[in-house]
C-alpha cells in the first residue's frame, strides 16, 4: 500500500528500518521479523516487486516522477536509510558484543523472537492441518539449518555476488537470518569487516547480489502471501520458532576451525543450561541479566505489535 507520510511517519518508517538493519547484522535474528511485527512486511514486499518492466521503461523516458511514484520511492529510501544507518554504526558494536557479552545478546534476542512467533501467529486466520503441517515444516527446515557448520568459502568476486544473493533472501524472510547464512557460507565477519573499513569493491559486489536476488524473490514470496496467506504464515511462524536454537544463549563449544587469518572459530556447539554453561566454560553465564534481558526484547515486541495496531485502527477509522 503506498502512502504520503509526514514528518513524524517518516522517522518512525526510519526507526522500523534502523531495528530492521541491526537485526540483520546479527546471526540468527532476521530484519523481515523486524518488518512483520512493525507492521511494514507487506508494504516492503510490494515496493520491491514493483521494481519490474514497468518501472524500467518508465525510467528509460525518462518520467522520474513516474517511476518514483511506481516503486513508492519515498518508502524505500527512508527504510533503507534507517537499515543502512543501522548497519554503518552499529557493526563495531555488535562484533564487540558478540565477543565480549554474546550470552546477554542472544538471551535479548531470544525473548524477541519467542515474542515475534507469537505476534506473526496471530496473522493466521484458520488453523486447518494443512497450516499446522506448514508451521511444523518451517520449524524443522529452520532448526536444520542452524545445525549446520561453517565451511571454509572463496573471496572471489562471484561468490561474495552469490553470498549476497542468498542472504538477502533469508533477510527478508521472518525467522530466517540472512546473517547467519552468511556464517554458513564463511561470509559474516568479512563483510562486516568490509563495511567496517569501508571497501568499496567488496560493498558494492555484495550489494549487487542482494539487489538481485531481494528483486527475484520478492515476488515469489508475494505470490505465497495472496495465495496461500494461511500456509505461508504458518511456515514464517515455524521458521522463527526453529531458528530459536541458534539464539539459545549458552553454548558449550564442541569442535572449532581456524580460519584462513588464523583465529579460532566455533564450529560445532551445543546448547547447554546456564549452569552447564559455567561449569563447562568457566564462563559467567549472567543469568538474571540474561533473563531481565529475554523479558525486555519480549515486551519490545509486544508494545510494538500493540501500537502498531492501535495505528492501524485509527487510520481505518480516519478513512471511514
Amino acid at each position: 500500500m503506498k502512502k504520503r507520510r509526514n514528518l513524524k511517519e517518516n522517522l518512525l518508517l526510519f526507526s522500523k528500518g534502523v531495528g530492521m538493519g541491526a537485526a540483520d547484522v546479527v546471526p540468527g535474528v532476521s530484519g523481515g521479523t523486524i518488518a512483520f511485527i512493525t507492521g511494514i512486511y507487506e508494504e516492503l514486499l510490494g515496493a520491491i516487486r514493483s521494481v519490474d518492466g514497468d518501472a524500467i521503461r518508465l525510467l528509460l523516458r525518462f518520467n522520474l516522477a513516474g517511476f518514483w511514484k511506481h516503486i513508492n520511492g519515498n518508502f524505500l529510501v527512508v527504510l533503507l536509510a534507517g537499515i543502512l544507518f543501522s548497519v554503518a554504526s552499529l557493526s563495531r558494536l555488535i562484533l564487540y558484543l558478540l565477543d565480549n557479552h554474546s550470552e546477554m545478546l542472544w538471551a535479548f534476542f531470544f525473548g524477541l523472537i519467542v515474542a515475534s512467533a507469537v505476534v506473526v501467529s496471530k496473522k493466521i486466520t484458520q488453523w486447518r492441518p494443512a497450516v499446522v503441517v506448514a508451521g511444523l515444516v518451517g520449524i524443522v527446515a529452520a532448526y536444520l539449518i542452524t545445525t549446520m557448520s561453517p565451511t571454509q568459502s572463496p573471496e572471489a568476486y562471484w561468490f561474495i555476488f552469490l553470498s549476497g544473493a542468498i542472504a538477502i533472501c533469508a533477510m527478508i524472510l521472518p525467522g530466517i537470518s540472512g546473517s547467519f547464512l552468511l556464517v554458513l557460507l564463511a561470509k559474516y565477519e568479512f563483510i562486516l569487516n568490509a563495511v567496517k573499513d569501508l571497501r568499496l569493491d567488496i560493498i558494492l559486489t555484495f550489494a549487487l547480489g542482494c539487489v538481485t536476488g531481494i528483486l527475484a524473490f520478492s515476488h515469489v514470496l508475494n505470490w505465497m502471501l495472496r495465495h496461500y496467506h494461511n500456509l505461508t504464515v504458518a511456515l514464517l511462524t515455524g521458521f522463527m520458532v526453529g531458528s530459536l536454537n541458534k539464539v539459545w544463549p549458552w553454548k558449550n563449544t564442541l569442535q572449532t576451525y581456524t580460519d584462513r587469518h588464523g583465529v579460532v572459530k566455533p564450529l560445532v556447539q551445543e546448547n547447554v543450561s546456564p549452569l552447564e554453561y559455567l561449569e563447562l566454560t568457566g564462563r559467567e553465564p549472567y543469568l538474571l541479566y540474561g533473563i531481565l534481558l529475554a523479558v525486555f526484547g519480549f515486551l519490545l515486541v509486544y508494545l510494538v505489535d500493540r501500537y502498531t495496531d492501535e495505528s492501524a485502527t485509527k487510520a481505518k477509522r480516519v478513512t471511514v
